[in-house]
């Protein structure tokens, strides 16, 4: 269904101060948690647009129903055919537009003099199923952070914290946001050297919530677990066979997190403690750690985190060119970055979070700053810090609208190593004959290491 909120769109000056403001206290009063579909979203973002009328007003987001219909093989139509560049950023007028860009991507035009930025018309398409509004302000109301922040406790599917007070309630929500509760992908990774030669991996994996089990969430097995994952290699043939199965915990001190690999050469299954914080992720050629996946992934527990605030920022957003089937991986994957003809970029208000290792711990990412979109929670950009305190690895995540499906999810992550000039491309699927399968039923036993063995084989 269609919705409308066509409701007055007025935000307080106090209420910035106030959602910028670090407490220790997560859960907020009826009367504040009232604001939620108001002059917030249901979502917790300002509602309204900003002074310049450069970032519009949200008005619902791009929703099923709509006049607008998906193609085929899960991948949506591009539903702004038409749109244009308003201009493009590039190292001539770098000067004019630094201050809504990231050290990180201003470090991706001094690394690379042909880099450029095509911006476009901001449109905040965002938007949830109707039923799942309700959930995320009675989380307002009611979810509070456990063990130092590394959990949650009176939370319920999606979106704990939609008017967050601290870093890591902002982080939450990222980990935490909705990704159409269950789905089966196809997509390609794509690890590119400094000349740009490639070789495609491909993944099949299947994510699913308990809630969305075909036999529901289970209190006593389910009680400290967000979602199922599972992955396997299809290509190339030397990584065929490889197989991941990951119960992700909400409190992973308490309970880390449950992974388990089959290695096609070994034929066995085996617990993987590794496939966490820095460990090598399978098929990146080395560029990617466990817990950069979806941009970020895992325990908070090694960081020190602190909110910075909001801030206006070119974000990668509505980025439907990625997902063209006309466009060929040759055509897109460029030497040092993505082709910057099927890129796009809008303006639009983020979260900035920075974490800083904790005295003692061990990461090879000593800090990461992290530009996480207000509309969906899904973190746009991710500067990451070596020990040196130098700028290593910039991360984008290339957000779309699955409007089909109520769902703001990925269309790529690009994750640039600007110390080799290599970067890995994920989560492509221009050339995947079927993509996305939506709300496909499983059952806890498809996600046990006996269906894992059973995928290997």
């Amino acid at each position: 269904m269609k919705k409308t909120m066509h409701k007055k769109m007025t935000v307080a000056a106090t209420l910035l101060v106030s959602l910028m403001a670090g407490s220790a206290f997560a859960k907020v009063s009826e009367q504040e948690a009232a604001k939620l579909g108001d002059s917030l979203t249901p979502l917790g973002a300002v509602k309204a647009g900003n002074a310049e009328g450069t970032i519009p007003a949200w008005t619902g987001g791009l929703v099923s129903g709509g006049e607008v219909k998906s193609g085929d093989a899960g991948r949506p139509v591009n539903p702004f055919p038409n749109d244009k560049p308003l201009f493009e950023i590039t190292n001539a007028n770098l000067a004019q537009y630094k201050d809504k860009l990231s050290p990180g991507q201003l470090a991706l035009f001094k690394k690379y003099p042909d880099y450029r930025m095509p911006v476009y018309q901001s449109r905040r398409t965002a938007a949830y199923p109707e039923n799942l509004y309700d959930v995320v302000k009675a989380n307002a109301v009611n979810a509070e952070l456990v063990s130092g922040g590394n959990g949650i406790t009176n939370f319920d599917t999606v979106i704990p914290f939609p008017m967050p007070q601290s870093a890591l309630e902002v982080v939450w929500n990222h980990i935490t946001r909705y990704r159409g509760g269950a789905a089966v992908r196809n997509t390609t990774a794509i690890p590119v050297q400094t000349d740009g030669s490639f070789v495609p991996v491909k993944f099949t994996d299947q994510l699913v919530w308990p809630e969305f089990l075909a036999d529901g969430r289970s209190a006593d097995g389910d009680s400290n677990v967000l979602f199922y994952y599972l992955q396997q290699i299809t290509a190339p043939a030397r990584l065929t066979g490889t197989a991941l199965l990951v119960h992700e915990t909400l409190d992973q001190v308490k309970e880390a997190r449950r992974a388990w690999v089959y290695n096609s050469g070994q034929r066995r299954v085996r617990r993987a403690p590794n496939v966490a914080y820095d460990g090598p992720a399978e098929g990146t050629d080395g560029l990617r750690t466990a817990d950069n996946l979806d941009m970020y992934n895992g325990a908070p527990d090694k960081y020190e985190w602190k909110l910075i605030g909001k801030q206006e920022m070119y974000v990668p957003y509505n980025s439907y060119q990625l997902l063209d089937t006309s466009v060929k991986y040759d055509e897109l994957v460029e030497a040092g970055h993505l082709n910057p003809e099927y890129l796009r970029y809008e303006l639009h208000r983020v979260w900035v979070v920075e974490a800083t290792l904790k005295e003692g711990e061990r990461h090879i990412y000593a800090k990461r700053t992290m530009y996480i979109d207000e509309d969906t929670w899904g973190a746009s950009v991710i500067d990451h810090y070596d020990g040196r305190g130098n700028l290593w690895r910039v991360g984008e995540g290339h957000q779309v609208m699955f409007y089909d499906v109520d769902t703001p999810w990925m269309s790529a992550e690009a994750l640039h190593d600007l110390d080799s000039g290599r970067y890995l491309v994920t989560g492509l699927a221009n050339e995947e004959p079927k993509f996305m399968e939506w709300g496909k039923k499983a059952n806890r036993t498809d996600f046990s290491s006996a269906a894992l063995r059973r995928i290997g084989r």
